[in-house]
C-alpha cells in the first residue's frame, strides 16, 4: 500500500461523507482510508459503510482523546509507506494524490510534506470570508500555504504527509491541548528530516461559519504559540507577534477615544465654550481612522480576490475576529491565565 489516509473525526458525519466522496474520485488508487471516531456522540459509522465497496476503508471507534491521539491510533493500524493526515473538514480535488505522488517522486529524500488550502467556489460567503482571514497577507502574513517560504516549511495537520518510518521514529503526535500538529512539524525538522510544500497538493478547506466558534479556535492557536515557544525555543517569529500587537493597539485606540469622549462631556457639563469642547472631537474620532483604514484594505482585497461584495464585507468581521482572537489567546497564555 502506497498511502494511508488518516482522518480523525469528532461529531462531523456530514463532512466525512463529503470527504470520502472526494476520495472515491481520485485518479490515483493505491491507497487506504482509516477513519478514527474520537468518542463522537454523532458517529459516522453508517456514512463509512456507504463507501466500503468503493475504496479500501477501515473504520475505528475509540474513547475521546483528542485529534493527536486519534491520528496515532490510526497510524498504528496503517499499512501504507506514507501516512497522509487530513482534517475531516477538507475536500480533495481528483488530482490530489497524483500531485502528492509526483511531488514525492521529485524529492527522493523527502520525509514529510504539506499542501495549501483553498476555498471551494461552492462554499458560502461566510466560509469564504473565514478562509480569506486565515490566508490573507493582512491577517496571517500569508504564511498558511503559498508557493514561497522564507524558511523551512512546517506542514499542518489539515493537509500533511509523512513517511511511516519517520512517524514511528518520532513517536507521532504528543498529547497536547492545542498546537500538537505544529509541535510535530517542529520535531520533524529538528530531527534533521527534509520537508517541503507541494503547491499542487492543495485541498478545499471548509471553515467555521460561527464567529464565536471561530474566535475560540484562533484563541486556542494564540495560546498554543506560547506553549510551542517554550517547547521549541527560537521558533517565535515576528509574524506570530503581530496579532498580539494588533490587539493591544485596538484596545489603546478605543481607550484614547473613550478618554476624549469623557473630557468632551466634562467640558460640556462645566459650561465651557464650544471652542473648548470642540478640541476633544479629534481625540474621539482620530483613533478610529486606522481601524477604518484596515477595514477598507481588507474589504477591497477580499472583494477583488473573491469577486464578491458580500464576502468582502464579511471579511472585515472575520479578519478582526482572527486577529483579536489569536492576540487574546496569546496574551492570556503569556500572562499565565
Amino acid at each position: 500500500m502506497r498511502y494511508s489516509v488518516i482522518i480523525p473525526v469528532y461529531n462531523r458525519p456530514d463532512e466525512v461523507d463529503e470527504l470520502l466522496s472526494s476520495l472515491t474520485r481520485q485518479a490515483f488508487t493505491d491507497f487506504e482510508v482509516i477513519v478514527v471516531e474520537d468518542g463522537s456522540s454523532e458517529p459516522c459509522e453508517e456514512v463509512c459503510r456507504k463507501y466500503t465497496d468503493k475504496i479500501s476503508l477501515h473504520y475505528y471507534s475509540k474513547e475521546n482523546g483528542g485529534p493527536g491521539d486519534s491520528r496515532n491510533y490510526g497510524a498504528a493500524r496503517a499499512q501504507g509507506e506514507w501516512l497522509i493526515i487530513l482534517d475531516s473538514d477538507v475536500l480533495l480535488p481528483p488530482t490530489y494524490l497524483n500531485s502528492v505522488d509526483n511531488g514525492i517522486a521529485a524529492s527522493p529524500n523527502l520525509a514529510a510534506f504539506g499542501g495549501p488550502d483553498a476555498s471551494h467556489p461552492d462554499f458560502n460567503a461566510m466560509q469564504k470570508a473565514v478562509s480569506y482571514s486565515m490566508t490573507s497577507f493582512f491577517t496571517t502574513g500569508g504564511i498558511r500555504g503559498g508557493k514561497t517560504k522564507l524558511d523551512k516549511f512546517f506542514p499542518r495537520s489539515f493537509n500533511m504527509g509523512i513517511r511511516r518510518d519517520v512517524y514511528t521514529q518520532l513517536g507521532g503526535f504528543k498529547k497536547m491541548r492545542y498546537g500538537e500538529d505544529i509541535d510535530f512539524s517542529y520535531r520533524i525538522v529538528e530531527g534533521g528530516f527534509s520537508t517541503t510544500l507541494i503547491p499542487e497538493a492543495w485541498v478545499w478547506h471548509k471553515r467555521r461559519t460561527d464567529l464565536r466558534a471561530f474566535f475560540r479556535q484562533v484563541e486556542h492557536s494564540g495560546a498554543a504559540r506560547i506553549a510551542l515557544t517554550k517547547l521549541h525555543p527560537g521558533t517565535m517569529k515576528l509574524v506570530h507577534l503581530l496579532p498580539m500587537l494588533f490587539t493591544v493597539g485596538v484596545c489603546v485606540l478605543i481607550l484614547i477615544s473613550a478618554v476624549g469622549r469623557v473630557l468632551m462631556e466634562y467640558d460640556h457639563s462645566a459650561g465651557s465654550p464650544q471652542a473648548a469642547i470642540h478640541k476633544w472631537y479629534w481625540l474621539c474620532a482620530a483613533p478610529w481612522i486606522p481601524l477604518l483604514l484596515f477595514a477598507a484594505l481588507v474589504f477591497v482585497d477580499s472583494t477583488i480576490r473573491n469577486r464578491s461584495l458580500k464576502v468582502g464585507f464579511l471579511s472585515i468581521a472575520t479578519s478582526y475576529t482572527q486577529l483579536l482572537g489569536y492576540g487574546t489567546g496569546f496574551i492570556k497564555a503569556w500572562m499565565g491565565k
